[in-house]
């Protein structure tokens, strides 16, 4: 689950010292056997903590992890704050949320269904809801699992987070989007969607005659003995839970609400990093289905025109240091989530955390350890200074596909990444062809020559994938022009603007510094391209402010991954 400005809150992602002690390996009848396995692996778990406590904090919201390698627990520990108010320390059986972690319950119980001969994977829409449009005629079962419905996604309407907190029924849900128009041709595109997999879950209460919360219960998670694993408010045990936080002005404070009936079967379950550990172990088992539906979960879906989709039935499907990795993440309001597994290596790790933004990317700290546990650490990079006339030889247009490009220029001493209409990333050095983000991020590129010394390529090396960009002969676009603004003239436009009641980008200055920060969210940067126009490039947006006959301003229009959003100036 995830919504729009500016850095979104998760499906779709998101600096620290930890606790001196582990904490202590417990479930609710006592000693977890977990660890007295750590303790027999105790120089790779000593490795492991060492890595997750120089993200977590120790006085701020943190993180719960489990980290497998064949069965055997290297390590499973909390860091970080459970509850603030409470100063309560994060243990490593806290509950929280999973967010979208959610869609491979989902899946799995479809495909349950599936083998019962109750549902069949090209079953269209219409044969659940009769009164679904006609474009629902076209959308099958397998198109809702797997993103390539067209379906618009409820969760980027602008209208989303002003109703996040309301209860609201399956059929209200469905009737909000039903009759918007198919963003693409079913099987044509992959664009992740909540929407499909909302659907998914009232498609298991029509066909089981059951609650989704109650089939789920029922069929995955008490077979399996996930006894800390629910619908949120569905809950079977007393299992102490984590408090979810966002990150405002710098400061951590309690999320917004949500009613779980919105995520429903896209995002409303929560458990703990053991029960997680219990579901791969029962998945790699082949427990829940027959060998060929755990198959089709793990294949990556392919369009119309054969390209893959790198998504099969709820599960991510990539590579991972030349193997397979099959993965997901969640972001709902006050928690972020990853997970991850490695069946060559048979390595399982989850990291789940209680802060929506302002702390360490759950699947970047969740691949660095991975990485350690299968003995191929990711290493720390040390910036250092190349020559202008070095990085000079990278400036250029990088091919991504038919339409989108990758830019690259040079700002001083380091290089700036765009992709088409999305945001920038500065890159500084670690080696003569080698950038990097930071160290809080995976991301990097390699530059490579032919043998005339010309450059040919930019790598981009992302969550354990690698992405050729032949380098194309195509001039740079222009970049906006900057435009002269004293600090008195952009005073005029500070202030709070509302998108949504529970949802405001505040606008305001620090100096000589323009700056907004939306909700939860961290700051950004916004450059004068016109009297009443800002361009925020490091995350692909624009803002227009408009005035009332009087001169004053009235409100932003928001523009960002090709939408426009009004928002109301409040204060």
């Amino acid at each position: 689950m995830s919504t729009m400005m500016i850095k979104t809150l998760s499906p779709i992602a998101l600096a620290v010292l930890l606790l001196a002690q582990p904490a202590l390996a417990r479930t609710q009848s006592g000693i977890n056997p977990a660890s007295n396995q750590q303790v027999a692996n105790a120089p790779i778990t000593q490795q492991l903590d060492k890595l997750v406590s120089s993200y977590y904090q120790n006085d701020q919201p943190g993180a719960t992890v489990i980290v497998i390698k064949d069965g055997k627990t290297l390590l499973r520990k909390g860091y970080g704050i459970a509850n603030l108010a409470k100063a309560e320390k994060l243990q490593a059986d806290h509950v929280m949320r999973l967010g979208s972690i959610t869609k491979q319950f989902t899946s799995v119980a479809i495909l349950q269904l599936v083998e019962e001969g109750k549902i069949a994977l090209n079953d269209p829409v219409t044969k659940f809801f009769p009164d679904y449009p006609a474009s629902g005629k076209s959308i099958t079962v397998e198109h809702l699992l797997t993103h390539t419905s067209g379906i618009p996604s409820y969760t980027g309407k602008p209208d989303f987070v002003a109703g996040a907190g309301k209860d609201i029924s399956v059929q209200q849900m469905v009737d909000s989007f039903k009759n918007d128009a198919l963003e693409f041709e079913p099987g044509t595109a992959f664009k992740y969607n909540n929407s499909g997999y909302f659907l998914l879950g009232a498609i298991i209460e029509k066909v089981s005659g059951e609650a989704y919360a109650k089939f789920v219960e029922k069929r995955l998670f008490t077979p399996l003995g996930m006894k800390n694993t629910a619908y949120e408010g569905y809950e079977r045990s007393k299992q102490a839970r984590a408090a979810g936080y966002s990150q405002r002005a710098g400061e951590f404070e309690p999320s917004m609400k949500i009613s779980m009936t919105q995520p429903y079967a896209a995002g409303s379950l929560t458990s703990t990093v053991d029960d997680l550990a219990k579901w791969d172990a029962a998945v790699n088992a082949g427990k829940l289905l027959k060998a060929e539906h755990w198959k089709r979960a793990f294949t990556s879906y392919k369009l119309k025109n054969g390209q893959d989709t790198n998504y099969g039935y709820g599960w991510g499907i990539g590579q991972f240091e030349s193997q397979t990795m099959i993965s997901h993440g969640g972001g709902i309001p006050g928690f972020s989530t990853f997970a991850l597994s490695l069946p060559k290596d048979k390595v399982y790790v989850a990291v789940l955390t209680n802060a929506d933004g302002g702390l360490a990317q759950p699947e970047m700290v969740a691949m660095r350890l991975a990485a350690s546990a299968i003995g191929k650490p990711i290493p720390e990079f040390k910036a250092v200074t190349l020559e202008e006339k070095t990085l000079d030889q990278y400036v250029g247009v990088y091919r991504i596909d038919e339409k989108n490009r990758r830019i690259v220029v040079r700002e001083g001493d380091k290089l700036v990444m765009t992709r088409t209409n999305g945001p920038r990333t500065v890159m500084q050095a670690y080696s003569q062809n080698g950038f990097f983000k930071d160290n809080s991020s995976l991301l990097r590129v390699e530059f490579n020559k032919n043998a005339k010394g010309e450059v040919t390529e930019a790598v981009v090396h992302q969550q354990g994938t690698s992405v050729s960009h032949p380098k194309l002969n195509e001039a740079l676009p222009e970049a906006p022009k900057a435009f002269a603004m004293t600090p008195e003239q952009f005073d005029v436009f500070a202030g709070d603007y509302e998108l949504n009641p529970n949802f405001i980008l505040n606008v305001r200055r620090e100096g000589n510094k323009f700056i907004t920060q939306a909700t939860g969210q961290g700051i950004v940067s916004i450059l004068p391209i016109s009297a009443d126009t800002f361009s925020a490039p490091e995350v692909g947006a624009q803002l227009k402010f408009e005035k009332a006959p009087d001169g004053k301003i009235t409100q932003l229009i928001l523009t960002q991954g090709g939408q426009n959003m009004p928002a109301k100036k409040v204060k």
